[in-house]
């Protein structure tokens, strides 16, 4: 046996300090931390309904669940500051410090794809000055998928020259016109379920109709509720209103109207809609001045292209017109299910595949905002699988 072995044989080491009550604390909380961390990002997220957009199939004051492992987890966008830490080894600390560690983007395999009538939860395209998973989340029903033709035709949504049957409970706005708008009209409307979150207490003001100087009430309700005010004593009227509003790709970026004008009459409106293609990966399209402003943002920003610019009309690389593009990811045609107060890809376009989050599977919590103390919680949307 050499002399080198027998002195390593004969000399115990140092035993490690025990924890102290707090660090043994610390550890836990971080531990705790990161697992929550990891689940939140990799399975599960809970999520909280703020605005009517999604109404009535998702009602403001629904908190619900949403799976990422339907479509599979997205690693994060954003750097990672990890903590680093430098110790002797008798457990002394000697230096602490963060480093920003920044993935790769990729999805992780999930179970399922995006379907048409999936409710998803996706970053807001529209916001490419941050991250995009620091960017604000959105909850709409998926109404077509990548490749679909997608019309809406007053109010029917058409997907490749067929009627679609969209799952939830589709709202529309309409203009109730009575008489004399008084507390018990007030009530019945509170009492189908009729709200207005404008209001303090959530029931409709009556209002002038601007188009006829007539009064009455603008609500936003289920065609069922629609039908029973029609046939009631005082309505005098029940009609969908007209919306002027600018849409894509008559207009190419929603708020940034400007960045891109398209050639393409802006003649669509919010029930009259199409028809449009959703671009589909690996499809190659002609670009034109035609069509040019409606695959500006995907060439430009959704897909990371260097040299982009926009110059007469036409989407420019390198100082060169494009005239044919190869999409490089799917994309999807969100839209809310209280059809006339969402904003959607009626506004601002297509949604990429790397911006969905993950699937809503079901409400396991529901807080009236206007209800009484003793009636807040909404008992029978508690744990009810989202369609």
């Amino acid at each position: 046996m050499s002399l080198f072995n027998s002195r390593r044989r004969g000399t115990s080491a140092t035993p490690p300090l025990p924890k102290s009550p707090a660090r043994e604390w610390r550890d836990a909380v971080v531990f705790a931390v990161v697992a929550a961390t990891l689940i939140r990002w990799s399975a599960v997220e809970a999520y909280h309904i703020p605005t009517p957009s999604m109404e009535s199939s998702l009602m403001v004051g629904d908190y619900l669940f949403v799976s990422r492992l339907h479509y599979g987890p997205i690693t994060p966008q954003t750097p990672l500051q990890v903590p680093l830490t430098h110790q002797t080894i008798w457990g002394t600390e000697l230096k602490s410090y963060s480093e920003a560690i920044q993935l790769p983007a990729f999805r992780l395999p999930g179970f399922s794809s995006v379907q048409r009538n999936d409710v998803v939860v996706f970053h807001v395209p529209h916001e490419q000055d941050r991250p995009a998973d620091m960017r604000t989340h959105l909850i709409k029903r998926c109404v077509a998928i990548a490749g679909d033709t997608l019309e809406i035709r007053r109010g029917q949504v058409m997907l490749n020259g067929q009627p679609s049957h969209p799952a939830g409970r589709m709202q529309n706005t309409y203009f109730l016109q009575v008489a004399a708008p008084d507390d018990a009209i007030r009530q019945a409307l509170h009492e189908h379920g009729v709200v207005d979150y404008n209001e303090p207490d959530g029931v409709p003001r009556a209002v002038i109709d601007p188009e006829t100087g007539k009064s009455g009430f603008l609500i936003s309700c289920t065609a069922e509720v629609a039908e029973y005010f029609r046939h009631q004593p005082y309505a005098q009227g029940l009609t969908i209103p007209t919306y002027a509003v600018s849409l894509f790709p008559g207009v190419a970026d929603f708020h940034n109207p400007t960045a891109a004008p398209t050639n393409q009459p802006p003649t669509w409106q919010l029930d009259d809609y199409g028809p449009l293609v959703v671009p589909r990966k690996g499809q190659t399209v002609a670009l034109t001045p035609a069509n040019a402003g409606m695959y500006y943002i995907i060439v430009a920003q959704y897909e990371h292209n260097e040299g982009i610019s926009w110059q007469n009309g036409m989407i420019y690389q390198h100082g060169r017109p494009l005239t044919s593009y190869t999409i490089k990811q799917n994309y999807y045609f969100m839209m809310g299910d209280n059809r006339h107060n969402s904003e959607d890809s009626r506004f601002w376009g297509f949604v990429p595949e790397d911006h969905i989050v993950g699937k809503a599977v079901f409400v396991w919590l529901s807080i009236d905002p206007y209800a009484d103390l003793l009636h807040k919680i909404r008992w029978d949307r508690l744990f009810r699988v989202i369609s």
